[in-house]
């Protein structure tokens, strides 16, 4: 297997097009988020197509995926099409503000791994710093505004984010009406702070 596929059990990753690679954050928000009886499913920012992918092999949802760079929305289609799941998944080319504001769906369940490196200086080519800066392409103001506009009556929305950016992000959620329903605090070693916020929301401040 070479750097620029990444194989799973039931699926294959190929990833040479991508900005932004496989990484831990994606496999452990795939593997944290239980469907349930989602009907329809959202991936904000699907890169590669992995959480879409890892979404469609726990359920029977149709799955719609979006992403603002075209090759990796190419490239995620691929994927998808050389999936077992390629009939109900595909990629769409266009940011959230976009899609948010021209689409009638809306979805059971919602996630997104997505750029949050808010103070990091910028990565060396342009198409990454484009999948990694929140602030230039994606603010949290239009994350959290696309979800609201997206998400069902009763639906969910689940993101993985680092310490800082997640603390500003439940504040931040809470005041539009998104609330957290639950979180999961991930450490690399137990004595370490922790590194990430996997949570998930809801419309409701009780579920």
């Amino acid at each position: 297997m070479s750097q620029n596929d990444f194989r799973f059990k039931q699926f294959n990753i190929q990833q040479d097009r991508c900005a932004m690679k496989v990484g831990t954050d994606g496999v452990l928000l795939g593997a944290w988020v239980d469907p349930g009886n989602a009907k329809t499913i959202l991936d904000i920012g699907t890169g590669t197509g992995l959480l879409a992918l890892m979404l469609a092999q726990k359920s029977d949802a149709v799955i719609h995926a979006i992403d603002i760079d075209e090759d990796s929305c190419s490239q995620a289609n691929t994927n998808f099409s050389n999936s077992p799941w390629s009939t109900r998944i595909q990629c769409i080319h266009q940011s959230i503000q976009y899609f948010s504001s021209h689409t009638p769906n809306r979805y059971d369940l919602i996630v997104s791994n997505p750029p949050y490196f808010i103070d990091a200086h910028p990565a060396p080519s342009e198409a990454r710093n484009i999948a990694r800066h929140m602030g230039e392409t994606l603010e949290v103001d239009d994350l959290v505004s696309g979800v609201l506009q997206l998400l069902s009556p009763t639906g969910r929305f689940c993101v993985i984010l680092p310490f800082k950016e997640g603390l500003q992000f439940l504040e931040h959620a809470a005041a539009k009406g998104l609330f957290a329903w639950r979180i999961t605090k991930v450490k690399t070693k137990v004595e370490k702070q922790e590194k990430r916020f996997m949570m998930e929301f809801g419309r409701t401040e009780k579920r």
